[in-house]
């Protein structure tokens, strides 16, 4: 029998199946699946990326450097002083990833003593089950903060101890958030960034949606006045319809950035050159995104005005590409899903990142606008 890591077979991945298996039975019936399950955009990636990407081949395939392309850091760093107006150093304060989902599994690898003092990574709850995999694999321990709608969707930085404070490694947040589509103030940063000084811990912010959103721009954590323990986690994946290129970057300060450097050329490399130079470009541009954003504020529009008319209430759409839903009174959020699922639309139950998560659902808007009329109008004739 082979002695498997007991971290993996503890993993909860049952869940999905119930949800996999009435997908089979509902498609077996004729039913048209329209899938606003998992968070993978279909928007076309823009063309001038994928020509960016054909024009960085080259006849002789060599490793990446770990470090990545100096001209893909300089990239990210010009795009943060135009967004934000941040004045960051490329050399050092920049590490380019492959995406962000394997950035943010190896973090605790990197920030934490799991068999000393600093053995603690706090969670956000509902979340990415990443960050808390991450941590258990690196045999840390996980601290769930729940995100209450009560409170916003934000952590209650006052249920936590000094003495808890103390032992913590690492620190998660994701604002705007997935499932709940919230947005986090400056002043949570501020705050956060200020006991990650006092705490001696990294404040680890993934911004992965950052430019997904539909009202004022959202704040990121590298805004913070001292940002030395702050680390941010972007990828290209959902800002430029760009997930199976697998690019994204850490940024943070120079002695964070240095451990990784020492570390990441353990497991892996950036991502391959010519994904680099399709990198460079997206970075650059500002118009995809732009319309990025338009396409999926049509597809909003059309789900939160059939979303109203059922009186189903949307607790959180204020960013991302994703609608936070109410379930009905007397449904659990997985029997709601089900229900909706029967008649041919998926939608993911809020307890499955979480049990702060019961009580909603997740639509996803990935599918295509005229997938969701077709939606809207099964949602009316439904609910």
């Amino acid at each position: 029998m082979i002695p498997l890591n007991p971290v993996l077979t503890a993993m909860r991945t049952y869940p999905y199946l119930k949800l996999e298996e009435a997908k089979r039975e509902a498609a077996a019936r004729g039913v048209r699946i329209l899938d606003f399950g998992v968070g993978d955009p279909r928007e076309k990636t823009d063309g001038r990326i994928r020509q960016a990407l054909v024009d960085g081949l080259t006849e002789v395939s060599s490793y990446p450097a770990a470090a990545g392309l100096p001209a893909l850091r300089e990239a990210i760093a010009a795009w943060y002083e135009r967004r934000f107006g941040l004045r960051l150093d490329p050399q050092r304060e920049i590490v380019p990833t492959l995406g962000s989902k394997e950035a943010i599994f190896l973090m605790a690898l990197v920030v934490g003593q799991p068999r000393g003092r600093k053995n603690v990574v706090v969670v956000p709850e509902p979340a990415y089950p990443v960050y808390e995999r991450g941590a258990l694999f690196a045999g840390m321990e996980v601290l769930r903060l729940p995100l209450r709608e009560s409170n916003s969707f934000l952590p209650d930085l006052a249920s936590l101890t000094p003495e808890v404070l103390d032992h913590v490694a690492l620190f998660w947040v994701n604002y705007p958030n997935n499932p709940t589509a919230a947005v986090a103030p400056l002043e949570l940063y501020e705050e956060l960034s200020a006991l990650a000084v006092r705490h001696e811990f990294v404040l680890a912010s993934d911004e992965a949606y950052g430019e997904i959103y539909f009202g004022r721009p959202p704040a990121t954590a590298l805004q913070v006045s001292d940002r030395r323990n702050v680390a941010v986690l972007n990828t290209l994946s959902k800002r430029s319809s760009m997930t199976g290129y697998r690019s994204g970057a850490i940024i943070a300060g120079a002695e964070l950035c240095d451990a990784l450097r020492a570390f990441r050329p353990s497991v892996g490399v950036a991502p391959q050159e010519f994904v680099q130079r399709a990198s460079i470009w997206a970075w650059s541009d500002e118009q995809h995104v732009a319309d990025m954003r338009g396409s999926y504020g049509a597809k909003r529009k059309v789900l939160l005005e059939a979303l109203e008319r059922k009186r189903l209430r949307v607790a959180g759409c204020e960013a991302t590409f994703y609608l936070w839903v109410e379930v009905p009174a007397g449904e659990t959020s997985e029997d709601f899903a089900l229900r909706l699922l029967r008649a041919g639309v998926v939608v993911v139950p809020g307890s499955y990142f979480g049990a702060a998560g019961e009580g909603y659902v997740r639509f996803a808007l990935v599918p295509t606008l005229e997938e969701c009329r077709v939606a809207a109008e099964i949602l009316e004739g439904l609910l």
